[in-house]
């Protein structure tokens, strides 16, 4: 997944250590094998090389997130879709690296063509997708969540009942830190250049996810280039949000409706949010600094 992970637990068995980081490590690795597009024989690479009318059986992982992906598509009308792919790797986001300027409205037109998440058709008995195009899909806005869930998964199977699992700043925590306190987790300010938090939250027994525009973009001729595509233009988001944490039952579901919300927008996120009783806080972009804009549900989770 290219970053880092961290597992910790309250706990006072020492023999337990080694077992867990084994099993965390194969674990880790069969995700990577089953979601990556940086691996060329990964189960996903191999479902997106298939011809168009394609089927293919599928492991349970992998059916697991596309299942759950093509869910929160549905419930987002298309602002979270993992067809962008091809999108991606044309803004230079993806595995065939930076893109050195930004691509013709009719580079992106033709790609648009074979997107769409509705062009990925999931049947469960057997386990199977069928493409209806010449999708390219990319998980990397659910994997890494899904990723999370695994170890916490691992944690619930050891009898651990209080811990703290993160992959590249995305987390689960579960009971509480040896004080018996709820783990506090900072959420990080969307300033270019330096590292400052926004503000802390108190929180346990639950899946969180930040997704935003201020770390990984590029720029051209003052443009700035955001790596969150909106599938219905096929172009970088261009909207103030700059930054949204998301609260949700699992790390999977916040991972992806973090991305959701990026691609909304604040006003149209926040509606939505609020709605379906989702935690979230945003951070918008103004004329001199940051707004700061929350669910009532999020605003009882912060450290005061």
């Amino acid at each position: 997944m290219g970053t880092t992970y961290t597992v910790k637990w309250v706990g006072g068995n020492e023999a337990q250590i080694s077992a867990i980081r084994k099993e965390v490590t194969t674990a880790l690795l069969s995700v990577n094998q089953a979601m990556s597009t940086y691996i060329a024989d990964s189960e996903l690479s191999l479902l997106n090389q298939l011809p168009v009318e394609g089927e293919v059986e599928l492991s349970d992982s992998l059916f697991f997130v596309l299942s759950l992906a093509q869910r929160i598509s549905k419930e987002t009308l298309g602002a979270f879709d993992i067809t962008v792919g091809p999108l991606v790797n044309l803004w230079g986001f993806g595995p065939d690296g930076r893109a050195l300027r930004a691509p013709t409205d009719s580079d992106i037109l033709l790609l648009q063509e074979s997107i769409g998440f509705e062009n990925l058709v999931l049947s469960s008995t057997p386990q199977k997708a069928l493409k209806k195009t010449a999708l390219y899909i990319d998980l990397s806005a659910i994997a890494k969540g899904y990723g999370v869930d695994v170890l916490a998964s691992i944690m619930e199977k050891n009898n651990i009942r209080d811990y703290l699992v993160e992959i590249g700043g995305e987390l689960r925590a579960q009971g509480h830190k040896p004080n018996n306190q709820d783990w506090k987790i900072a959420i990080e300010s969307p300033v270019k250049g330096e590292r400052k938090v926004q503000k802390v939250l108190s929180i346990s027994n639950t899946g969180i996810a930040t997704s935003g525009d201020y770390r990984n973009y590029f720029e051209e001729e003052g443009i700035r280039y955001s790596h969150t595509i909106d599938p219905n233009t096929g172009k970088p988001i261009a909207h103030r949000l700059a930054s949204v944490t998301v609260l949700m039952p699992t790390c999977a579901e916040a991972d992806a409706m973090a991305t959701a919300f990026m691609v909304m927008g604040e006003e149209r996120a926040f509606e939505f949010a609020v709605k379906h009783d989702v935690d979230a806080f945003f951070i918008i972009k103004s004329n001199q600094n940051f707004i700061e804009k929350m669910t009532p549900g999020f605003d009882k989770r912060l450290v005061k």
